[in-house]
């Protein structure tokens, strides 16, 4: 009986999320789905380069002008050479975690 019980809350734990509660990290969203592309040198920033001709950082991490509202439009559409990211990719969560990550101040 007790081996059911404990058996029923461990269930319940993880059918409620609080087992695994854990916030994904938007950098780690980042270093997995964007900086493959978004590196310095690679597609993603050269494009950038060329579109800003070096008025606006290439590479995301360092930009000031990003707004999340503008992220989750491209991950989720996609741009020129951009592919869309579906919710099955990076969820909602992981998006806001990443604008989050993409829009904190500088130091």
């Amino acid at each position: 009986m007790k081996a059911l019980i404990g058996a029923l809350a461990v269930l319940t734990l993880l059918t409620s999320g609080i087992a695994n509660s854990a916030e994904p990290s938007g950098q780690a969203v980042y270093e997995k789905w964007c900086l493959p592309c978004h590196r310095a040198g690679q597609v993603g920033s050269v494009q950038l380069q060329q579109r800003y001709k070096g008025a606006i950082p290439a590479v995301l991490t360092e930009r000031t002008d990003l707004q999340p509202a503008l992220i989750s439009v491209l991950v989720r559409k996609g741009g020129q050479v951009m592919p869309i990211f579906r919710k099955t990719e990076i969820s909602d969560v992981e998006l806001e975690a990443l604008a989050t990550y993409l829009t904190k101040p500088t130091k």
